[in-house]
């Protein structure tokens, strides 16, 4: 058959060369481009997953700038703590130095006064000006804002970090379940025959112990236990052990009882000299869980064999508390928590801390912190909070002395803890105390922060690098050209492309061997 107003083998011809054509660009644009997929013809599928790896990918390279700006942050913070630390320890020295009165003149002690005040108000100069990129560290702007927090409950509370998750605010509920107690013993002080009427019936020694030390006290035949109690007092910084009469009356007895509460305080107390054989000197503590009793009343001798079981030693408790319903870790009047939404420190009343009946304190955290966005999504889950409390001399060393809360600041001349009142008094204990205590908070946030750096940051760095990889590898094999595969397909159709042409010249020939039938 001869036709000339359709060439088919024409049109097959095109249409080959015109597919050839397009897979010669297609290998061409993939070649120069490095790409697989460069629209979404290409492989709609692949398309959506590369696009999905890609903003994964981006969000993780930013995750990774995040942790590292926050590691420079904490690294900033640490650099002025190191200071504060220094000038801690200076203080220190110079407070030791103080309390060897007996070496030293009133004149040098108002010179340590003057390097301690330079050194506090260095501390509190640290405080407000350390900063990074304009925003301040230590000033208490990254510390956590409380409200409605009951003194007379609560001490002082310090949040180390706390979660919002779906909430601007976060409610603190803290329930004593079981009290703080002193460690405490008692001595009758009327057994008929032996000890009567408050009056020591023989001579004798007694060894007294607690946390402090331990000390020896000797009494003669006769001595009332008014004087008793004095002696033990005119001792307790050595020993961490006061005494006081039951109901103030010598004829009730006396407790010995540690200073402080906890199950790091204890109290001993043994009778080492004259009749060993005599049973008079028998020291009683309550049975465990049995609470202090309430000596308005009298003492309830009549119940040592229900309540009280004779002893020379006892120790103390700690208290015991639900914090939002987790049971917290109790020492001495202080509780902690440490959850992944809520990191807290409390310093609990003594009346509050010793009643288990007792309505339960709230308080709530209204904001603040240092929030740290780690991962590539905006969630709870891929953020991490820690709060930097202000290192001013007025927050630091926050320790209860005399139911007083008092701070580093208590230091300063002309204040409570100062060395010219401590020598006067004759007693630095409260100063060392205070001191001890700020320094212990300065170690501690750098504990806290250097932990938050190589647990928190230096690992969220390390998986989101591993992330990165296995996610740049995963998109390039969808989205990458394969330039061997690449480049054979485009030799394929760069032949069909010569090939097409040619045989597109042939077909268009074809038509003109009709001419030959027209003779």
């Amino acid at each position: 058959m001869a036709r000339i107003n359709t060439n088919v083998p024409s049109l097959i011809a095109q249409a080959n060369l015109a597919r050839s054509g397009q897979e010669l660009g297609t290998r061409l644009e993939r070649l120069s481009t490095g790409l697989r997929i460069n629209r979404g013809k290409d492989d709609p599928a692949g398309l959506i997953i590369s696009e999905r790896i890609a903003t994964d990918i981006a969000g993780i390279e930013q995750g990774i700038r995040n942790s590292e700006r926050a590691s420079s942050v904490i690294a900033t913070t640490e650099a002025a703590l190191v200071e504060i630390s220094d000038l801690l320890n200076t203080i220190k020295g110079l407070t030791v130095e103080a309390a060897n009165s007996g070496a030293i003149s009133d004149e040098e002690i108002a010179a340590n006064q003057l390097q301690i005040d330079s050194a506090i108000q260095s501390i509190t100069r640290i405080s407000n000006t350390a900063s990074f990129g304009g925003l301040k560290l230590l000033d208490g702007s990254l510390d956590y804002v409380t409200s409605g927090i009951n003194s007379s409950e609560i001490k002082t509370a310090r949040v180390f970090s706390a979660s919002f998750v779906g909430t601007n605010s976060l409610q603190v509920e803290v329930d004593v379940v079981a009290s703080a107690q002193q460690a405490a013993l008692y001595l009758n002080g009327d057994m008929p025959g032996s000890l009567t009427d408050g009056v020591l019936a023989s001579a004798t020694t007694i060894r007294v112990a607690g946390a402090n030390g331990v000390n020896e006290l000797s009494f003669g035949s006769g001595t009332s236990l008014t004087s008793v109690v004095a002696s033990v007092n005119d001792r307790t910084a050595l020993t961490g052990v006061e005494a006081v009469l039951i109901n103030g009356d010598p004829t009730s007895g006396v407790i010995f009882r540690s200073v402080d509460y906890g199950s790091d305080e204890f109290v001993s107390v043994d009778r080492i000299g004259g009749d060993q054989s005599a049973s008079w000197f028998t020291t009683y503590k309550f049975v465990d869980g049995t609470p202090l009793p309430d000596y308005s009343g009298g003492f309830p001798w009549s119940g040592i064999g229900t309540t009280l079981t004779s002893t020379s030693r006892d120790t103390g408790v700690d208290v015991q508390a639900l914090i939002n319903g987790s049971l917290a870790n109790g020492d001495g009047l202080e509780v902690s928590l440490s959850s992944p939404n809520l990191s807290v420190e409390l310093l609990l009343d003594e009346s509050f801390a010793t009643d288990p009946t007792a309505t339960a304190s709230t308080f709530d955290i209204t904001g603040g912190g240092a929030l740290f966005q780690l991962g590539q999504d905006i969630n709870a889950l891929q953020q991490s909070n820690i709060g930097i409390s202000s290192t001013s001399a007025s927050f630091l060393g926050a320790t209860l002395v005399n139911g007083t809360v008092q701070y580093l600041s208590s230091l300063q001349d002309g204040q409570a803890n100062s060395l010219r009142a401590s020598a006067a008094r004759r007693d630095f204990t409260a100063t060392s105390e205070v001191l001890d205590k700020a320094i212990d908070d300065v170690s501690v946030l750098r504990g806290r922060l250097g932990a938050f750096e190589r647990n928190v940051l230096e690992t969220n760095i390390r998986s989101l690098q591993s992330q990165f990889e296995n996610l740049t590898a995963s998109r390039s094999i969808i989205q990458d050209a394969d330039f061997a595969a690449e480049t054979s397909a485009l030799t394929r159709a760069q032949i069909l492309q010569s090939s097409g042409t040619t045989v597109l010249t042939l077909a268009n020939q074809q038509a003109q061997n009709v001419l030959q039938l027209l003779g």
